[in-house]
């Protein structure tokens, strides 16, 4: 019982720090065997892909599914430090504003 209890309380804590940012874009042709998305590009039924946005995308029969892949740094000294988005990894970085070679600690990020 009490295995069952700690079980949920860790998976109470990971579904409230877990802030993933998706959204979808519904298929406007409900037969079709491809998704356009908003850009005008189709993609295959089924088909997964990376967009030069820092997102994970999927095409199904719904229509296309993406999610950021770009976690953020929320928990760190804002007055010390700065947060360094790098677009070639779709990653941040948080280093010293006044020497930034030197990184900073973060507590805390989120998707």
């Amino acid at each position: 019982m009490n295995a069952i209890l700690v079980s949920l309380l860790v998976l109470a804590t990971l579904v409230t720090l877990c802030n993933t940012q998706c959204f979808i874009i519904p298929n406007q042709n409900s037969g079709s065997n491809e998704c356009k998305d908003l850009d005008g590009i189709t993609h295959p039924l089924d088909s997964q892909w990376k967009t030069e946005n820092c997102e994970e995308c999927s095409c199904s029969q719904n229509g296309i599914n993406c999610c950021s892949l770009i976690a953020v740094p929320v928990d760190y000294d804002t007055e010390k430090c700065k947060k360094v988005f790098n677009k070639e990894t779709c990653s941040y970085k948080v280093v010293e504003r006044d020497n930034p070679e030197n990184p900073c600690a973060v507590s805390q990020w989120v998707l």
